[in-house]
């Protein structure tokens, strides 16, 4: 897909990147790994994320600013419409994804846009925060490989880990409480780019959904040793939905 100017983050953009690990530093110690792939660097990429918690835009955010990458969110349609927080992902040139709506259709072509334009437009594609009970990544939604067919743009696995130590799966009920324990034990929050984009051809949606999906998995794996089955920090929040669960080696 052709476009006529390349996306040049808004200051107001960067500028919240850098409150972001402000905002992580009290809370989290930040690990990250990997790192985007030199020939990638400059865009465009699609960057597909594991979801864990609420907490996880801004911990991507920070990880993304340590990593020198600017990204351009897909974000549900309730965050455009809240107060404030809507006009700044605006301002800031992230996604809209009206999901249950005639508009969804829409964040496709609004996505491969923005890849055509060269930036790194980060996905969940879950969908959701995912329910797993052993909170390994569900079955993905087919949004972010049907980007990658209509843009061309490569996909590149992201995973992260920690960040339900941080903020719980039910906040704001009970964040309080959370946020006052983060800051005096600091958790460890990893966040791991892969090494080499998923290989893609011509795959069904489904197909390569599946493959995504398997990336992310072995981006995780290291950042979870000792943890493959179930997690060291449960969050008793967190309700169980195995409806969507993958099944794994």
């Amino acid at each position: 897909m052709e476009s006529s100017s390349v996306w040049r983050a808004p200051r107001l953009w960067r500028g919240l990147l850098v409150v972001s690990r402000l905002l992580v530093f009290p809370l989290a110690r930040l690990e990250v790994s990997g790192g985007l792939p030199e020939k990638l660097r400059g865009g465009p990429v699609i960057l597909a994320a594991n979801h864990i918690s609420p907490f996880d835009p801004v911990i991507v955010a920070a990880a993304c600013h340590k990593a020198g990458i600017v990204p351009r969110f897909m974000a549900t349609g309730g965050v455009f419409r809240a107060p404030v927080v809507g006009s700044l992902m605006r301002h800031c040139g992230h996604i809209r994804v009206d999901r249950n709506t005639t508009h969804v259709a829409d964040a496709l072509p609004a996505a491969a846009r923005a890849l055509a334009q060269g930036s790194a437009v980060l996905v969940y594609p879950e969908g959701r925060i995912g329910l797993d009970p052993w909170m390994w990544p569900e079955r993905g939604k087919t949004g972010a490989a049907r980007m990658a067919q209509m843009s061309g743009s490569p996909v590149l696995a992201v995973a992260q880990w920690g960040t339900h130590a941080v903020v719980p799966y039910a906040a704001p009920r009970g964040l309080v409480r959370a946020l006052l324990r983060a800051l005096v034990t600091r958790p460890v929050v990893r966040v791991r780019f892969a090494d080499e984009p998923v290989v893609l051809s011509d795959e069904r949606p489904l197909q390569a959904t599946q493959l995504i999906m398997e990336a992310i998995d072995a981006t995780l794996t290291p950042l979870r040793l000792g943890e493959m089955r179930m997690p060291r920090v449960v969050d008793s929040s967190r309700p169980h939905d195995p409806s969507r669960v993958r099944p794994r080696d």
